[in-house]
């Protein structure tokens, strides 16, 4: 449980400097830089630390009261500020430290702009619960969030009737990273977004859909701040925005988003149903095994480069010599499975060619067919659905990936619980869709058969 109290940590007296954390300290004089009038602000406060056993992995939520910038055309607004995903304090209670060159922590805090309402005196405290929300997620999985990410909520961001219920993320417009005693600490500002704008970004670009909530005031406008009151999209606002530079966009430079996390499994139909669970393991005798570290990495790498604005698709060779150990084995990056544990030599997984396979995904993961299809193969890219029941993955790609194991010859391959699926013509690729099972005579004559459940 939290507390709101004021925050007296950055008036704190010289000669106790020594004893006050300095990863704090560094992040309060950046705090103090940009609020010189606000030493002491309202501060959600961790009443029970995460490293004594608490549940809230934020030890601090600051809440300053910004003005805005008349020049700019920014409203007067709140603005959180997270203590806790960066490393405060040095000592290994929460964050392993790995040297002031790397990240502190997990590299990163959180912030967020939330526009004040007329006649409002005090900030109000449920945004503090959203960071502690994204803040667990971070430290269970162990996922990272980068700019331009974007998090799919599914509910009003306050708990209201308000349309604002999913997130993106970007760069802070006014804290600048702070190099701390600890390492690097960047602050990803959180960016309330409707429905229709969360799409936009998954079929698109986080970072475009951003821009463009730049250049509309009342959708958050040059500081991207949060009005839970908007009752429109910014395609409301302006039409022009969905045909003229989202579907412009699609359709010139593809989307960045190369896999994500979903409820999704894969049948070989090729084998008889009593050996289901041999179409996601490799078993060595009787015992089936999981996807080695190795593999993973090569999904992680798969993912991750989709993030970017590769101008070459390209998939890690299966026989990757990257080992483990460069990575801090303490963090996870995106998407990564938390039973990826090396349990068998990766030499003894082999690559399966298959005949025809079965394809499952629920309702929210089958939405993101056409995307996969529209935004990523037709653009020569890759995309990647990891279940996050284990380590199965689904990963279509296309001719102009290299590096997969699925070829023109064989379009269906797996190597262990990965599964990987040549792109298919596109006037026919997703005709077999269907939201029901469908009977095994037809995936047998179509090589793939695709269901969405709810």
């Amino acid at each position: 449980m939290d507390e709101v109290r004021p925050n007296n940590g950055p008036a704190v007296a010289p000669g106790l400097a020594s004893i006050f954390p300095p990863g704090l300290q560094a992040i309060y004089g950046e705090c103090r830089r940009l609020y010189p009038d606000q030493a002491n602000p309202l501060q959600v406060t961790a009443i029970v630390k995460y490293w004594l056993g608490g549940p809230d992995p934020l030890d601090y939520i600051s809440m300053y009261r910004n003005v805005g910038c008349a020049a700019q055309d920014v409203q007067e607004h709140w603005h959180y500020i997270s203590f806790g995903l960066s490393d405060l304090y040095g000592d290994n209670r929460v964050h392993e430290f790995t040297g002031q060159e790397g990240p502190s922590g997990f590299g990163f805090e959180l912030t967020f702009r939330l526009k004040r309402e007329v006649g409002e005196t005090a900030p109000p405290t449920w945004p503090a619960e959203l960071m502690q929300g994204l803040a667990r997620y971070v430290f269970q999985s162990e996922n990272t969030f980068c700019s331009g990410d974007h998090i799919s909520w599914h509910s009003p961001l306050d708990n209201s009737e308000s349309r604002i219920q999913h997130m993106l993320l970007t760069e802070d417009p006014q804290i600048s990273p702070v190099h701390t005693p600890f390492g690097l600490v960047n602050f990803l500002q959180i960016v309330g977004v409707c429905t229709e704008e969360l799409q936009a970004a998954q079929q698109w670009n986080g970072q475009g859909i951003l821009e463009l909530l730049r250049g509309v005031h009342v959708a958050g406008g040059p500081w991207l701040i949060t009005d839970m009151r908007r009752g429109e999209t910014m395609f409301d606002i302006d039409p022009h925005l969905q045909q003229e530079r989202v579907d412009q966009g699609i359709e010139t430079e593809g989307s960045n988003l190369s896999g994500v996390s979903a409820k999704c499994v894969w049948d070989d139909l090729s084998r008889p149903s009593e050996d289901e669970e041999d179409s996601r393991s490799i078993c060595i005798g009787s015992q089936p095994r999981r996807l080695s570290e190795k593999d993973t990495e090569q999904i992680r790498e798969a993912l991750r480069k989709g993030l970017e604005f590769n101008t070459k698709a390209a998939l890690p060779p299966i026989n990757s010599q990257k080992q483990g150990h460069d990575r801090p084995q303490s963090r996870k990056d995106s998407l990564e499975s938390e039973s990826s544990a090396a349990i068998i030599p990766h030499e003894l997984v082999r690559t399966r060619q298959l005949e025809s396979v079965h394809l499952k995904f629920n309702q929210e993961s089958g939405t993101l067919l056409p995307l996969c299809l529209r935004g990523r193969l037709l653009h020569g890219r890759h995309f990647t659905y990891k279940s996050i029941n284990g380590d199965t993955a689904i990963t279509f790609v296309s001719t102009g990936v290299e590096g997969a194991f699925a070829t023109e010859e064989h379009p269906y391959a797996a190597h262990g619980p990965w599964l990987q699926v040549r792109s298919f013509c596109a006037c026919v690729g997703f005709s077999t869709l269907c939201t029901l099972c469908s009977t095994r005579s037809a995936a047998q004559r179509t090589g793939y058969l695709l269901c969405v459940m709810n």
